[in-house]
Parts: C-alpha cells; sequence; structure tokens
C-alpha cells in the first residue's frame, strides 16, 4: 500500500511525504510535517502551542491493530485564578472567538499565555511510535527556518486581517506589541510580508536546533526552560517555570462512537469528539442520504443536529481533571432520539452561548505503507505574539478561551485546559480504518468535519469532493452558509430558522484534511480543503 499526507502546507506536506519516501512511518512523517508547520504557519501553531492526536496502529501480524489518542493541552498557569478577571469581562467575543477582557490582556502579551504542550507531546509520540530520531525530526524544520520560505497569500492575508470592533485583537496588534516579533515577522518599514517576499527566522532555527542537539526535556527542565521560565516571570505571565518543569500529558483514550455501520474513534472532553459524536447521533435516524445534498431541508436539519449537539456540549463540557462531564450521556443514542423527536416537534432549541475558540490552528492527516494512521491536530490558538528573545517562536495565547467568569464548566483554574473544537478521527469499517479526518477551524472543526463526513459516508462522495461542496455552520442561533450555497436556499431555510450568508465561498469555516483508505485494494485517495493553500501528496 502507498502512503499519503494532507495537510494546508504544501511545505510542510513535502517534509512529511520526504520521510515516507525514506521508510519512515505515520508517525514520523506527522511529526516532522508538525515542526515545519510552525514555521511557515507560525500565527497558527508552533513550539509554543499545543496538541492532540488520534492513532491507529496497524498489527504487524495481521489483526486489526489498535486506536490510540495523545493529548498535549495548553495549561492555564498556576497563577492564575477564577475570578481574576471577572471584574474587567466585556463578555463573548461578538465575532464568535473566546472572551473579551478589558485591555486585551487575555488575548495578547505575556498574561494571555498558558504553559505550552507542543514539545512533550510531539516528542512522546516519535519516541513511543515512531522509528527516527527526534534530530532528525526537526531538521527540515530548522533548515526552513534558517533558509527562508516564500510567504504565500494564506499567510499574508492573516497578517492583513482587521477586525471591525476596536476592543477585538488582530494578529497585526500582536506582532506590533512584541519587540521581537516585530523584527522578525515585519519588514524593516513596519509592513507586514507581501506575498512572495522571503521569510527567515534563524533565532527558531536556533532553537530547534539546540532541542535537537538536547532533547525534548531542554524545553521544560533544562537551559532552554530558565531562560523562557526567566523571561515569563519579568513581564507578567501566570506561567511559571514550576508550571513548565511539572508539565504533564493527559491520560486519554479516543472517544469512541457509532454512525450506521461505521465505528469512529475521535477525541474525548475537552475537545470536540464528543459533540461530533452527539451531532452524528442524532442524524442516525433520518435518511440522510435520502435528502438532497445541501438543499434546504439537509441544510436545516444538519444545522439543528449541531444547534442540539452544542446546546448539550456548552454548559458541561470541560477538563474533567476539574468537573465531571456527562460524557455517557451527551454521546448516548437515548440523547439523540430525544433531540430528533425534539427538532421533529418543531420546538426550540436553546444554547447556552459559549464563543468558540480561536480558528487559528492547523492539522495533518497521514497513512504509511504499513496501514498506521494519524491526526494530528495542533495550534497556538490565534498566537499572543510574545517572542522570549533570541527564541524566534511565538507563545499561545489560549487564556481568551477561559470564561473569566467563575463558575462555568471552562472556567480558569490553575493547570486547568480549557474547551477546544480540535477533532482529529479515525473511522472504522469491518474493524478496518477507512478515513482519517480533522481540520484546523476552532469549533468550526466539528460542524465542518462533520458535513464532509456526511458527504463521504452517506452521500458516496471522494474525498476532494467531499472537501469541496459547500459548507453551513450552526453552533447557536445562526445558520451561516458559505457564499456558494444559494439565495434561494437559505431564503427556504429562513422559514424556518435565521440564516446568515458569509463573504466567503470557500474558506471561514474549518479546513477538513482528509484520506480515505479502501481496505481491500489499499487505495489511497486524499482531499485537502480549498479554503488554504495545502494539498494531499501520495507516495509510493
Amino acid at each position: 500500500m502507498p502512503g499519503m499526507i494532507v495537510a494546508p502546507e504544501p511545505l510542510a506536506v513535502e517534509a512529511g511525504a520526504e520521510v515516507l519516501m525514506r521508510g519512515g512511518n505515520a508517525i514520523d512523517a506527522a511529526v516532522t510535517c508538525a515542526f515545519v508547520e510552525g514555521i511557515v504557519n507560525p500565527m497558527n501553531c508552533g513550539i509554543g502551542g499545543y496538541m492532540l492526536a488520534t492513532l491507529h496502529l496497524a498489527n504487524a501480524s495481521g489483526g486489526t491493530g489498535q486506536t490510540i489518542a495523545l493529548d498535549a493541552p495548553a495549561l492555564a498557569g498556576s497563577m492564575t485564578t477564577p475570578d481574576m478577571w471577572a471584574a474587567v469581562s466585556n463578555g463573548p467575543n461578538p465575532e464568535g472567538w473566546g472572551f473579551l477582557v478589558r485591555d486585551r490582556v487575555n488575548y495578547m502579551g505575556y498574561s494571555s499565555i498558558c504553559t505550552p504542550g507542543a514539545v512533550r507531546g510531539l516528542a512522546a509520540l516519535l519516541a513511543r511510535y515512531g522509528t527516527i530520531s527526534w534530530a532528525d525530526a526537526i531538521a527540515p524544520a530548522a533548515r526552513i527556518a534558517r533558509d527562508g520560505f516564500m510567504v504565500g497569500q494564506t499567510l499574508t492575508a492573516s497578517w492583513r486581517y482587521r477586525a471591525r470592533d476596536p476592543l477585538l485583537c488582530n494578529s497585526l496588534d500582536c506582532i506590533e506589541a512584541n519587540a521581537e516579533a516585530r523584527r522578525i515577522y515585519l519588514r524593516e518599514n513596519g509592513e507586514p510580508f507581501e506575498p512572495a517576499d522571503m521569510l527567515r527566522n534563524p533565532d527558531y532555527a536556533a532553537t530547534l536546533e539546540r532541542l535537537a542537539a538536547r532533547g525534548s526535556e531542554d524545553f521544560y527542565t533544562g537551559e532552554l526552560a530558565k531562560e523562557i521560565g526567566r523571561d515569563l516571570a519579568e513581564n507578567g505571565s501566570f506561567v511559571t517555570a514550576q508550571d513548565l518543569a511539572e508539565y504533564a500529558m493527559r491520560n486519554i483514550r479516543p472517544l469512541a462512537g457509532t454512525y450506521r455501520s461505521w465505528k469512529l474513534r475521535t477525541s474525548p472532553p475537552p475537545h470536540g469528539g464528543p459533540t461530533l459524536l452527539a451531532s452524528l447521533n442524532i442524524l442516525e435516524g433520518l435518511d440522510v442520504a435520502g435528502m438532497s445534498h445541501n438543499s434546504a431541508e439537509y441544510i436545516y436539519q444538519v444545522s439543528m443536529a449541531l444547534k442540539a449537539a452544542f446546546a448539550d456540549r456548552n454548559p458541561y463540557l470541560g477538563d474533567p481533571e476539574f468537573g465531571a462531564v456527562p460524557i455517557d450521556w451527551m454521546i448516548s443514542k437515548e440523547r439523540g432520539a430525544e433531540w430528533r423527536q425534539h427538532i421533529a416537534a418543531g420546538r426550540p432549541i436553546v444554547v447556552d452561548y459559549v464563543p468558540p475558540e480561536p480558528p487559528d490552528t492547523t492539522h495533518v492527516s497521514v497513512v504509511d505503507r504499513h496501514g498506521n494512521c494519524v491526526a494530528l491536530t495542533h495550534s497556538l490558538g490565534s498566537g499572543s505574539g510574545v517572542i522570549t528573545p533570541g527564541m524566534g517562536f511565538i507563545y499561545n495565547n489560549s487564556m481568551c478561551n477561559y470564561n473569566p467568569m467563575p463558575g462555568t464548566a471552562n472556567s480558569i483554574a490553575p493547570r486547568k485546559s480549557r474547551t477546544t473544537g480540535m477533532t482529529p478521527t479515525v473511522v472504522y469499517r469491518d474493524g478496518r480504518p477507512v478515513l482519517v479526518i480533522g481540520a484546523p477551524g476552532g469549533t468550526k472543526i466539528i460542524t465542518s468535519v462533520l458535513q464532509v463526513l456526511l458527504n463521504i459516508l452517506d452521500f458516496g462522495m471522494s474525498p476532494s469532493e467531499a472537501v469541496l461542496a459547500p459548507r453551513f455552520d450552526c453552533q447557536g442561533d445562526i445558520v451561516t452558509c458559505q457564499a456558494r450555497i444559494p439565495r434561494f436556499v437559505r431564503d427556504e431555510v429562513a422559514r424556518r430558522h435565521p440564516v446568515a450568508a458569509s463573504p466567503n465561498s470557500h474558506g471561514g469555516m474549518g479546513l477538513v484534511h482528509v484520506i480515505a483508505l479502501d481496505p481491500a485494494t489499499g487505495k489511497l485517495t486524499g482531499g485537502a480543503d480549498t479554503g488554504a493553500g495545502g494539498m494531499a501528496l501520495m507516495v509510493s
């Protein structure tokens, strides 16, 4: 069987593909790709962030193999308190990402940083399941950081985006507020890079080379950790050197569910998997394939299933180490049946609104010639803009996703993980993996992954057709449709539920990257979302 890798960043896909070509496995390729993504997509991911993975490990003796999951989340610093921003909270972000706090201190700067888990997570993936060395996995990213890469339109657009509300935070605001970020990510005239400009980051290269030589522990307990801890302490971060030294990944298992004849293994709380499974449970009792794809009826039914799943998610989903999550109830077939009856009766669905996290994340899906499968999602949130002098990488800004008001499932607490939409998933039929799927895009990951799954499983689309099809999103009071969904369809949906048109024909949703496997023939087909610049690359 050949191998395949799919991700939003072509240079990262190429680096992962080269690993597969040299005989590396899917885990080797995914980790290598992830390090390169941190260089070429620096506001969305990197070693200052966090990661989550769902893996299928093939059985060399011909058995069905096993599914595992690794979670290395961003954790609130030990100096945080549940009510520290209650008096300065400005409520949910009106543009839909996170919560607003006076002076944007939870979105940008040192106070927005959570303890990063990406280095620990990637190292664990490689050590437990990979075949190449840590240094070999890092080398392509270090080379690209040092030699430079050509800036693309997607990255440029992220720097130039300006929120309509002055209370909100933009990537460029974060960069402009930090001297190191300005030096690296702005041109000499103070303007962002343009498409086709070369961007070099030798400081990031040097940091990666230090990690390659000294090992991942240098980030948490070594000299690198001391330098990071000193900088964070001197600039008012809630993350301490002790938080780094005591950082531990979460011990998790993939969440199991079914949809018709397929089995799914996806991300557990506090991530997006429960909401994905809950939505599928509602739709399982409907003749989805009998509806015309993206008809008004289809959009309404899928949107109501999503809205119902979010109505259960928002009040209850949180870090299970800090409170009980009623997961068995949330993803039960009985709860799905209750919601179907509720929707069929036309009763209103009330969503306790919780704004989703920033969409600035990335993903990689990989399958190797042995049948190992990796769905890896990793992120910075939207990036704090903070760079410790001389290190080159941006820290996450995950504090923006905690509810600043105490007493909720997603309120702030020391060393707590906040809810995310990350939904790396492997789908099985007859015990064999048939789909490897995931996306960046905040909680729109969930709504987009759901639709691509329906496109493939119910409508028989190929992966490329499935990710190309127009999409919509519903997490509350509005169904938002991409511009390619016609007005006359939106108008018909609007007779039953409020609808809005997105300005985007492509993008503006989760960016789904999927690989389909034919267990009988070994054939692989991939789909890279057209809302970004990625690609699916086959490796013989």
